[in-house]
C-alpha cells in the first residue's frame, strides 16, 4: 500500500494536545476530502507534524505540505526539513525548490517581470512612519495595506489611513510589502482559482464580513463557489505557468491563485499559493479525486 503523509502543525492537528487554531476545521475538511479518495486507490493518508524527527517520514512514499500553517515562524527550519525529507528519498509535494521560491512574497517581482499583472507594491526591509507617509504620496491613495513578506492568513497584516499614520516611533520590525488598498476587496472580493496538476479545478469568491477587509475565515470571511469566465481562468492559468519548475515537466501538484478585479475589468494577482493553501473542498467536491489521481500518477 502506498503511504502518503499529510504534513501539519500542532495548531492544526486534532491529536497534538495543543489548542487548535480557529481555522483548524479547514485541516479536517481537507483531510476528509483526501483520505477516502486515496484509500480507493490503495493509498493510506497519515497526518503528521512537520516538526517530527526526520526518521518519522521514512515510512512515506510521498508527503503533502498540508496545513503547515506555522512555517512562517521558522521559515529556514521548515525549508531545511522538507529538503531533508526529499533528500532521504521521499517525494515532497510541492517540491522544496518551488517552496523556497514561493515562501517570500518577493516572488511577485518575478511574476511582474514576465508580464503578470500584480498589485503595485513597494518593498521595504523594515518600514517606519516615514515610509508609510512616503507610500501614500507615491500611490496617491487613501489607505495602505502593509503585509509581511513571509506570512500566511493575513497574520501581521496592517492597514493605515492617510489621516491615521502610525506613531512616530513605529517600525514594522520585519521585511514587508506596502500596497494601496483596493476597494474591490470589499466589493467583488477576492477570487481564488484552484489548480490540480496544472488543470483548473474550481474557483471561490471570498468576501470580508461587514467592517472588515480581510477575507479569511478567521475574520468572518464568506466563501462562495463561482463559475469564472474562460478569460478569468486563462488569467489565473497564465500565472501558474510562470511558476518555476524543478524540471521542465514538473507541474505543481496543487496551487491556488488569488486574484482581485482591476478597474479595467482584468485580474491582478494577490498571491500565487504553492506551499500550504487551503483548497476549499466544500466548494470543489471533486478535489479529493483529482488530487488522489495526480498523486497515484506521480508514484506510478
Amino acid at each position: 500500500m502506498m503511504k502518503i503523509g499529510f504534513l501539519a502543525c500542532p495548531e492544526t492537528l486534532p491529536s497534538s494536545g495543543t489548542e487548535r487554531r480557529g481555522d483548524a476545521f479547514e485541516h479536517d475538511l481537507q483531510v476528509a476530502a483526501l483520505r477516502p479518495s486515496l484509500e480507493e486507490r490503495g493509498a493510506e493518508l497519515t497526518e503528521i507534524d512537520w516538526h517530527s524527527p526526520l526518521g518519522d517520514f521514512a515510512q512515506f512514499d510521498l508527503v503533502l505540505l498540508g496545513t503547515v500553517w506555522d512555517y512562517q515562524d521558522q521559515p529556514e527550519a521548515f525549508l531545511a526539513k522538507i529538503e531533508a525529507i526529499e533528500a532521504s528519498g521521499v517525494r515532497v509535494c510541492n517540491s522544496p525548490a518551488l517552496v523556497r521560491w514561493n515562501i517570500d512574497k518577493v516572488y511577485l517581482q518575478d511574476l511582474a517581470k514576465v508580464g503578470v499583472k500584480t498589485i503595485p507594491t513597494l518593498w521595504n526591509d523594515n518600514p517606519n512612519r516615514a515610509d508609510i507617509s512616503a507610500a501614500f504620496e507615491h500611490f496617491g491613495c487613501d489607505r495602505l495595506v502593509v503585509k509581511l513578506r513571509v506570512s500566511g492568513g493575513a497574520i501581521g497584516q496592517l492597514i493605515f489611513a492617510q489621516d491615521d499614520l502610525p506613531d512616530a516611533e513605529w517600525q514594522m520590525g520585519q521585511k514587508a510589502m506596502i500596497q494601496p488598498f483596493l476597494p474591490a476587496i470589499q466589493a467583488e472580493g477576492e477570487l481564488s482559482f484552484v489548480f490540480i496538476d496544472g488543470a483548473f479545478s474550481h474557483a471561490i469568491q471570498k468576501t470580508p464580513s461587514k467592517g472588515e477587509y480581510r477575507i479569511q475565515s478567521l475574520y468572518g470571511g464568506q466563501e462562495t463557489s463561482v463559475n469564472p469566465s474562460d478569460q478569468d481562468i486563462a488569467s489565473a492559468l497564465s500565472v501558474l505557468r510562470t511558476m518555476p519548475r524543478t524540471t521542465p515537466g514538473d507541474t505543481p501538484l496543487y496551487a491556488r491563485i488569488d486574484m482581485l478585479r482591476a478597474d479595467d475589468g482584468g485580474l491582478l494577482v494577490m498571491e500565487a499559493e504553492a506551499i500550504e493553501p487551503f483548497l476549499y473542498p466544500v466548494q470543489g467536491p471533486e478535489l479529493g479525486e483529482r488530487i488522489a489521481e495526480a498523486i497515484v500518477a506521480r508514484l506510478a
